[in-house]
């Protein structure tokens, strides 16, 4: 079995990326075509997924969460543990008997973190072990990638943590769908925070991961932040392999900047995060006011690694394990994830976890809805769809872009946390309202979904 596959119990086992460069990562529909007319259409009592998750890499904590809920997620549509979320989630059509009856069985893969590693990895669940949904990564790079990939082939993506616009902006496709919130969204829910917080007097120097993500993020941020007096005195690239990010940090007190945001994620905001803290930034002054550090994506994953250095850092989360706790009913759904998921595992859930788990129950009960696993009918089943009882509150899957509308968590790390499973407190959960844009927004300009493609 190759290193970068994994096998659950006994469940299919995948492809390996190594195994699957060697085949070509073009596809035809002529290619895909069955004889029920749609890829990889199940034909026995067992329908295969694909989990396609950084198990290496600088996001690799982050696939190992989403590697646990999809595990969770399968048991619960298999009718085993205690159901999770099937028995909150608003629709009630999952009833641990499978999908429609199919066993579900899943394949997993590596990504690597690397686009072309999670494409080659993908490529075989398809080809290879007839994988019918592909969901997981964790870098926008890997989401729009294998999305593509998904668009050719003729199967669903249900994409994992992804947050850069570009997944559901200009690459999003007909076959794809996002639950997770976006960059914009982050901008648009932090910046009167920071503006509140901090001031509108504001001179920022953006730090940014050089890839999709990165870009977009540091965009969301900027625009949100200067349509609210702050000024952007530099922005910089840092590459996705880096790991010491002290001569990036080095020029930052020089600059005329007086707050440092890390469009940053996994190990790479770990690490940078720490290296400005060991330069002393957040015990300097400039301009006449106390530097401030900020990160608008972070997770309890990563403020773990972080550790008392994630204290006081406002940034935003998709969702948070203490939402219904803090909140109330709005956000039912969480405590039955958290509760089924700390049982199996000891430890609460991270938003990756979360995410992908919900995905994979949203596809279910699309293919339930659509009585089929046809693309072109799970495609309709989502596009529009309204839901709730998945732990962020009432939820929009919005036809046009494929892109979920929900409230927004911003978070700040704590200053005395109890424990290490309690390091961000809820700051403001932001309403859908304030995070809702058109489709045409110019972040998200030049894209078009196209037709949904079955493969045949």
């Amino acid at each position: 079995m190759s290193k970068n596959l994994t096998r659950r119990g006994a469940l299919k086992t995948g492809a390996g990326a190594g195994a699957a460069l060697a085949t070509p990562t073009i596809f035809t529909g002529a290619a895909w075509a069955q004889e029920s007319g749609f890829t990889n259409a199940p034909t026995g009592d067992t329908v295969t997924l694909g989990f396609n998750v950084p198990q290496s890499g600088p996001y690799a904590d982050e696939g190992a969460d989403e590697l646990r809920a999809f595990e969770l997620a399968v048991e619960h549509l298999n009718g085993e543990g205690d159901g999770g979320m099937l028995s909150t989630f608003s629709e009630q059509n999952l009833d641990g008997t499978g999908i429609l009856g199919k066993r579900v069985e899943y394949v997993t893969g590596d990504t690597q973190t690397k686009s072309d590693a999670a494409r080659a990895s993908a490529q075989g669940m398809i080809q290879r072990d007839g994988a019918v949904m592909i969901s997981g990564g964790s870098s926008s790079g890997v989401a729009v990638a294998v999305q593509a990939l998904a668009q050719e082939a003729g199967v669903i993506f249900m994409a994992g943590l992804t947050h850069s616009n570009d997944t559901t902006g200009k690459d999003r496709k007909a076959n794809g769908f996002r639950h997770f919130f976006n960059s914009y969204m982050s901008g648009a829910a932090l910046a009167p925070i920071l503006a509140d917080r901090y001031g509108t007097d504001r001179r920022a120097y953006h730090l940014t991961a050089d890839y999709n993500w990165g870009y977009t993020t540091e965009e969301a941020i900027t625009s949100s932040t200067e349509a609210l007096g702050w000024d952007t005195v530099a922005t910089v690239r840092t590459p996705l392999t880096q790991t010491d990010f002290s001569s990036y940090i080095a020029p930052v007190l020089g600059s005329g900047a007086d707050v440092l945001v890390l469009n940053h994620y996994g190990g790479n905001m770990v690490n940078s995060l720490t290296n400005a803290v060991q330069f002393g930034l957040r015990q300097q002054e400039a301009n006449g006011k106390q530097f401030e550090i900020v990160v608008p994506l972070y997770s309890e994953l990563m403020a773990r690694g972080a550790g008392e250095n994630i204290a006081g850092i406002l940034g935003s989360q998709n969702w948070d394990w203490k939402l219904e706790n803090e909140l109330g009913d709005r956000y039912s759904g969480t405590n039955a994830f958290v509760q089924s998921f700390g049982r199996k595992y000891g430890f609460p859930p991270s938003q990756a976890a979360h995410t992908c788990y919900v995905q994979t129950l949203l596809y279910a009960d699309a293919v339930t809805r659509a009585g089929s696993f046809q693309p072109c009918a799970v495609v309709e089943a989502l596009e529009g769809f309204e839901f709730d009882g998945l732990g962020n509150g009432p939820t929009l899957y919005r036809a046009a872009d494929h892109q979920c509308f929900k409230d927004v968590v911003v978070v700040r790390g704590k200053e005395n946390p109890e424990n290490e499973f309690d390091l961000v407190e809820i700051v403001e959960v932001t309403p859908v309202e304030q995070v809702t844009y058109p489709p045409d927004h110019p972040q998200f300009a030049g894209g078009d979904l196209g037709s949904c493609n079955n493969g045949a």
